[in-house]
C-alpha cells in the first residue's frame, strides 16, 4: 500500500493542467449501456474509480478501446446484466448502471453498495423513480432486481436533493414511453454534463441545471462523442492548495463558473483569482496572500458550498487568521479528517455537524491516516503548509479521485514524493 511524504513549507507556483471530472466521468460511463452504437469520451481521467467502472461495464458485455484521455464504448453484445458486489463494494457509482439497464434490457440485478465511510447514501429515491415508471423492483440478498418490459413516463419527486438518483432516473427516463419530470432534481453541472451527453446521442432533455428536468422518451439513442468537462473539485483542491502556501497559480483547461461558491471564499480569505479564455482552453488563476484570513462555510446542495470542498478549507481554515464556523449539511460523518488534521496541531473542536476552527501560525509534519476521498486531499493541502515531513497512509482514497496529484503538486514546485507503505 502506498504512502505521500511531503515536505512542506514551499510555496507553490507555476501552472498546471486540470483533469476531467470523475463526477461526470462516471454516469456519462454508463450512458454507453443505453445504445448499439459506439460512444466516444475524451478528457476521461486516468482514477481507480474509472478503472472500476470500466471492470464493470466489460463484465456486462461492453467493449471497449483506451488511448489516452479517450474512450470508445460499444454495448452492442450487452448479455449480463449484473453489477456484482465484487466491484459494487468498492465503489458507490455502480449503483449508476441500474437506470439504463433496466431502461435497455428490461432487467437489471445491482448489488447494493453497502456502507459508506462518509456518512448513509440510500437508494431508496432510485427505487421509488423506477417504480413510479412501471419497474417491478425486489431487494434481495443484498442485491436490487429490477424489471420492466418498458419504462413509461411519470412525474417524480425526490423525497431529497440526489445527484446519482437524478442521473440515473434521467438515463432511464430516456428510453421511456411519453414524457418524465423529475422535480426536486439535483442542479450540478456533471448532471449537465451528462444531459448534454446524452441529448448528443438523441436524448430529449430539457432543464437539466434547474430543479425541474423533463425528458421526452425516444425509442432508441445512436452513438455520438462528447468530452467530459474539467473537474471542479480537483480545481478547487489546487486553489486551496495554492492559498494554503502562499503561492501563485495558474489552472488550465478549466473554469470558475462551476466554482463560484469556493472562489467567493478563497477571495474573502484574501486570494485574488482571475480568469482568461484563450483560443481553445480556459485558465483560472490564483494569487494568495502571505497568511489567508478565516472564512466560515455552510455546505448545501449545488450551487452552494460543496461538501467536496469542505475538508481542503478546514485545511486553510487550519492555518488562517482567525477562527472559522463550518458547518456540515450533507454527511453526519464527515468530520473524520479533522482527528488528523489535530494530529498536525491544529486547533478543531467539532460539535455535532459544526466545527470551529483556529488558525494557528503553523502546523508540524506527523503520520497520519487518509479516511476518504477528500479527506485525503484535506491532509495534503495541511502537509504543504506543515514544518518537517508528514507521512499520509491509506492514499488509496486519493487515486480514486486525484489523477497523478503528486505528479502536479511536484510540477508546482511541492516536496512530495510516494513510497510503499
Amino acid at each position: 500500500m502506498d504512502k505521500l511524504i511531503i515536505t512542506g513549507g514551499v510555496r507553490l507556483t507555476g501552472e498546471v493542467a486540470i483533469s476531467g471530472a470523475k463526477n461526470a466521468a462516471l454516469p456519462i460511463l454508463c450512458a454507453a449501456l443505453l445504445t448499439k452504437e459506439p460512444l466516444t469520451l475524451s478528457n476521461v481521467p486516468a482514477l481507480n474509480d474509472i478503472g472500476t467502472m470500466l471492470k464493470l461495464l466489460a463484465q456486462m458485455g461492453v467493449k471497449m478501446e483506451r488511448e489516452g484521455d479517450r474512450v470508445t464504448l460499444d454495448a452492442s453484445d450487452l448479455h449480463n446484466p449484473v453489477a456484482p458486489y465484487e466491484l459494487v463494494k468498492t465503489m458507490r457509482a455502480s449503483i449508476l448502471v441500474l437506470g439504463p439497464l433496466v431502461a435497455r434490457c428490461g432487467e437489471a440485478k445491482v448489488s447494493l453498495p453497502g456502507g459508506c465511510a462518509i456518512g448513509a447514501r440510500p437508494v431508496d429515491q432510485h427505487i421509488k423513480g423506477l417504480t413510479a415508471m412501471g419497474a417491478e423492483v425486489t431487494v434481495e440478498h443484498g442485491y436490487v432486481h429490477a424489471r420492466a418490459t418498458r419504462l413509461k413516463g411519470a412525474r417524480l419527486f425526490t423525497d431529497m436533493v440526489t445527484v446519482t438518483g437524478t442521473e440515473n432516473l434521467m438515463m432511464a427516463a430516456c428510453l421511456g414511453a411519453g414524457e418524465t419530470v423529475i422535480e426536486n432534481a439535483a442542479r450540478e453541472p456533471e448532471v449537465v454534463d451528462l444531459a448534454q451527453c446524452l441529448n448528443a446521442m438523441g436524448a430529449r432533455i430539457a432543464g437539466a441545471g434547474t430543479d425541474v428536468i423533463r425528458i421526452q422518451g425516444v425509442d432508441a439513442l445512436h452513438g455520438a462523442t462528447h468530452r467530459i468537462m474539467p473537474d471542479r473539485i480537483e480545481t478547487g483542491t489546487f486553489l486551496c492548495a495554492a492559498a494554503a502556501t502562499g503561492g501563485e497559480v495558474r489552472l488550465t483547461g478549466t473554469s470558475a463558473g462551476y466554482l463560484d461558491a469556493v472562489v467567493d471564499k478563497l477571495m474573502d480569505a484574501g486570494c485574488e483569482i482571475t480568469s482568461e479564455k484563450l483560443p481553445g482552453i480556459e485558465t483560472l488563476m490564483i494569487q494568495a496572500p502571505a497568511r489567508l484570513k478565516a472564512v466560515s462555510i455552510r455546505t448545501a446542495p449545488y450551487p452552494a458550498f460543496p461538501t467536496d470542498m469542505q475538508a481542503q478549507f478546514m485545511a486553510i481554515n487550519a492555518v488562517a487568521e482567525g477562527t472559522a464556523v463550518m458547518r456540515e449539511t450533507i454527511f453526519e460523518n464527515r468530520f473524520m479528517h479533522a482527528v488528523e488534521l489535530i494530529r498536525l496541531g491544529a486547533d478543531i473542536r467539532i460539535d455535532g455537524n459544526t466545527a470551529f476552527v483556529t488558525g494557528r501560525p503553523a502546523l508540524q509534519g506527523a503520520t497520519v491516516m487518509a479516511t476518504d476521498l477528500r479527506a485525503s486531499a484535506s491532509l495534503v493541502i495541511a502537509g504543504l503548509v506543515a514544518e518537517g515531513e508528514t507521512h499520509i497512509e491509506r492514499i488509496y482514497h486519493l487515486d480514486r479521485g486525484y489523477e497523478h496529484i503528486e505528479r502536479k503538486l511536484t510540477v508546482l514546485g511541492a516536496n512530495i514524493r510516494r513510497e510503499k507503505a
